[in-house]
């Protein structure tokens, strides 16, 4: 006799066990608009809450697939998700897509275990900064610069003027301070599961095989199989999605805004279009 309760919706029945899922795509900055989102705290804080708000749900599972960006971003998104698995009383688990490098891989320490597609690209454990140098161009084109400051340190690393080492060596001071935050961070995530490997903070990446070798991962797998195997033939994924926007896009956290402002963010979208596909491009992708 076939019981009533299999008719039931899987939230409502007693043996099925609901994973919700948060999947995390593209790059780490603050802001965006509707047709270029980001990840940031914005965007992401709210998907957070609402997959940890799920009472009976034993385990939260997310999805990370980035090639870093912002580093203030990445951390405060990690502290949001270690904040709300301790208040929820929630195992996260992580699973690495094609990519959790740099800022993308400090997001994955904030998971109980990592668990990665054999040819995912995990690690890139640095700090980076990149600009152009436009001094010989202006000065081909007949350009003169003119800058006022009111402060001797106001204009460093101005792309239109010579390198200045002082300003390099600046600039370097602040990426080994950002770096330490960085290595503290995997550290304190991965413990003791870290092999001592004198490659593990030179800002190389690794495939999720040899990840998993160093310690930067747990197990190899994917979303399904995995949460098939932990909980049963039974478990059902519930994904975690946003409130939808300008066009009936899905946006993360971000609701819709007036046409001017959206046709303004497309300027915006197309400035940041380089620096974007550059930070996929440095992992092959």
């Amino acid at each position: 006799m076939v019981s009533l309760s299999s008719f039931y919706p899987a939230r409502f029945r007693k043996d099925v066990t609901i994973i919700p899922v948060v999947r995390l795509h593209g790059t780490i900055m603050a802001g965006g608009n509707q047709f270029r989102q980001n990840l940031n705290i914005a965007t992401v804080a709210p998907l957070l809450a609402k997959a940890f708000a799920d009472k009976k749900a034993p385990a939260v599972a997310i999805m990370i697939n980035s090639p870093g960006g912002s580093p203030v971003q990445s951390r405060l998104i990690y502290k949001r998700i270690r904040d709300l698995a301790a208040e929820k009383n929630k195992k996260v688990l992580m699973f690495v897509e094609d990519v959790a490098a740099s800022g993308g891989y400090m997001i994955a320490c904030a998971g109980d275990e990592i668990i990665a597609d054999p040819s995912s690209v995990v690690g890139s454990i640095g700090v980076i900064s990149a600009g152009f140098g436009f001094t010989g161009l202006i000065d081909k084109i007949g350009v003169e610069r003119r800058i006022y400051t009111a402060g001797e340190n106001k204009s460093v690393l101005d792309p239109f003027q010579p390198e200045n080492p002082e300003d390099i060596a600046r600039l370097k001071e602040l990426q080994l301070d950002i770096h330490k935050v960085f290595i503290d961070l995997v550290k304190e995530g991965r413990g003791a599961r870290l092999k001592d490997d004198p490659d593990m903070f030179t800002g190389r990446f690794w495939t999720g095989v040899r990840g998993k070798e160093m310690g930067l991962v747990d197990e190899l797998g994917d979303l399904r199989s995995t949460l098939r195997a932990r909980y049963g033939d039974k478990v059902r994924m519930r994904l975690i999605s946003a409130q939808r926007g300008l066009f009936g896009r899905r946006a993360p956290g971000v609701s819709a805004s007036l046409a001017a402002g959206a046709l303004a963010g497309i300027g915006e979208a197309g400035l940041n279009a380089l620096d974007e596909r550059a930070l996929w491009a440095r992992y092959g992708l």
